[in-house]
């Protein structure tokens, strides 16, 4: 088998799906819950106001259609290939069967950078919530064990990268609580997550009944702000915040991570997937909507907004609610984001391209324990010492380069096996180019994550011309890393090197 032939086919997808050694409990319900645990959190908290004061003023409202249409497209697109591949990996096993193993490696090392960086960035901001809400009820949390050690001032003039002993201590033991959850079981992780997600969306649904009562219309007034200049405002303004809010949506992901766990995959997994992004579509919505009727637009650009609203209520005891519903609201989305991080390595772990330790399943627990362990401590230590700031947009370029892989997958898919079964379908058709399907949502949904790509390069490559190259440099240090480790290790190890299917076959003669 040479090095282009690399790829898995849908019989081997079939055959993995049925060798499950994970254990299957999880109901469309759960799943769905999962989706809006891991997505309802820092987007909603913080990005709103950001947005709208930044980019888009009330017309953010629209930044949230276009940002949830955008993700719909791609999330039928995972619908369908969570259908017809139930397999661990999300991005990483769909890519392995249409592109091969080098792309499915490349899209395994984005969302690995997705996922951790995504966990020590939620894990930073819970700790900052944690300690407020612990500060009600006068319990004192020292500053030096709520924030990192390292600290990375970046300007337009330098970057300097200076020590100050001090660890963000309640992230790391918030992570580590998750963890112990993740290892001893998927069932009581998902109680654990329902009852988190409970919470934190009854929070949201108290701050949208009481809010709607303080009300000032005249706040959505203008509803799209002039242009200034660039991005800011008017309609490119509009579409800066989309890109911004796009990777607020992102959680939903997660469902398609836990297909090997789900009872019946075929049909709940798409569920859950679409089922969770209506659900944070409308909360989303309903809290913008109340904030920008509250607050001035202008006056969002802060780390609290639904803090500064509730302030202006005058309501002290929906502000212990807000603060409460935070905190617990991004566990919810620590766990989903670990959880899901947890499962593509455990599917890389199977396929030979990273440490066996990873996809080691706990006889009694039935989760990958070990692996669980490791990446917990590799998130707390990460989450304990390191800035996430300078490498977020990067991510979200990841991200939606990840999203595209999975709309190639569905179009090659149909094209390389046409009478595969698909108990769900992506929606609208498509059109035949010289006996080539292609699929109307699945390209909708590469073109549309082109552009929420678009705005973030552009920043980027600014960033860099004005004399803040590190986000770069990190990019191309994380991608040469990748590389290596492929080529030492990886390509060797592999379920499809040649030596290893030779070995396998003489096994089975034996």
């Amino acid at each position: 088998m040479s090095m282009p032939s690399r790829r898995k086919t849908l019989v081997q997808i079939e055959r993995d799906f049925k060798d499950r050694s994970l254990k299957q409990t999880l109901s469309a319900t759960q799943l769905t819950l999962l989706g809006v645990g891991s997505t309802v959190g820092a987007g909603i908290y913080v990005m709103t106001g950001m947005a709208a004061s930044q980019y888009a003023g009330p017309a953010v409202l629209i930044s949230f259609v276009i940002a949830a249409v955008a993700c719909l497209f791609t999330a039928l697109c995972y619908g369908e290939l969570a259908a017809s591949m139930p397999v661990s990996g999300s991005a990483y096993s769909y890519a392995y069967v249409s592109m091969g193993e080098r792309a499915a490696w490349v899209t395994g090392w984005l969302l690995l950078l997705e996922y951790g960086i995504s966990c020590i960035a939620v894990a930073s901001g819970l700790s900052g919530y944690a300690s407020s809400l612990a500060g009600a009820f006068h319990i004192h949390v020292p500053e030096w064990f709520q924030t990192s050690t390292l600290i990375t001032n970046v300007t337009a003039e330098a970057t300097r990268i200076g020590f100050d002993w001090r660890i963000n201590g309640v992230g790391a033991l918030a992570v580590c609580f998750i963890t112990f959850f993740l290892v001893i079981g998927v069932q009581e992780t998902a109680r654990l997550n329902t009852i988190v997600v409970c919470i934190k969306v009854g929070v949201l649904l108290l701050f949208i009944g009481f809010g709607v009562f303080a009300i000032s219309p005249h706040n959505w007034a203008p509803f799209m702000p002039q242009n200034e200049g660039g991005f800011r405002y008017g309609w490119g303004g509009v579409f800066r915040a989309a890109s911004v809010i796009f990777f607020a949506y992102v959680g939903f992901e997660a469902v398609s991570t836990a297909a090997t766990e789900a009872r019946n995959p075929r049909r709940d997994v798409p569920i859950g997937i679409i089922g969770s992004l209506v659900i944070c579509t409308i909360i989303y919505l309903g809290v913008a909507v109340v904030l920008l009727g509250i607050v001035p637009y202008r006056q969002l650009n802060v780390a609290d907004p639904l803090a500064i609203a509730v302030s202006k209520m005058h309501a002290p005891f929906l502000m212990l609610c807000v603060n409460i519903g935070a905190t617990v609201g991004l566990c919810s989305v620590l766990l989903g984001l670990l959880y899901g991080q947890s499962r593509i390595l455990y599917a890389m772990s199977r396929d030979g391209l990273i440490s066996p330790l990873f996809s080691h399943v706990h006889q009694r627990f039935r989760t990958p324990w070990t692996g669980t362990i490791i990446l917990g401590i590799c998130v707390a230590i990460g989450t304990a010492t390191l800035p996430i700031d300078v490498i977020s947009e990067i991510v979200s370029i990841g991200t939606a380069l990840a999203f595209a892989m999975v709309c190639f997958t569905v179009i090659w898919q149909r094209n390389h096996a046409p009478d595969a079964p698909r108990p769900f379908e992506v929606p609208l058709g498509g059109v035949m180019i010289r006996g080539y399907w292609l699929g109307v949502t699945p390209m909708l949904g590469i073109v549309l994550s082109g552009v929420m790509m678009i705005p973030l390069v552009v920043d980027i490559g600014r960033d860099a011309l004005m004399g803040n190259p590190l986000p770069v440099i990190l990019l191309l240090a994380y991608a040469m890393l990748g590389a290596l480790i492929y080529v030492v290790y990886s390509r060797q190890h592999s379920r499809f090197h040649p030596v290893t299917i030779s070995a396998k076959a003489d096994g089975n003669e034996a």
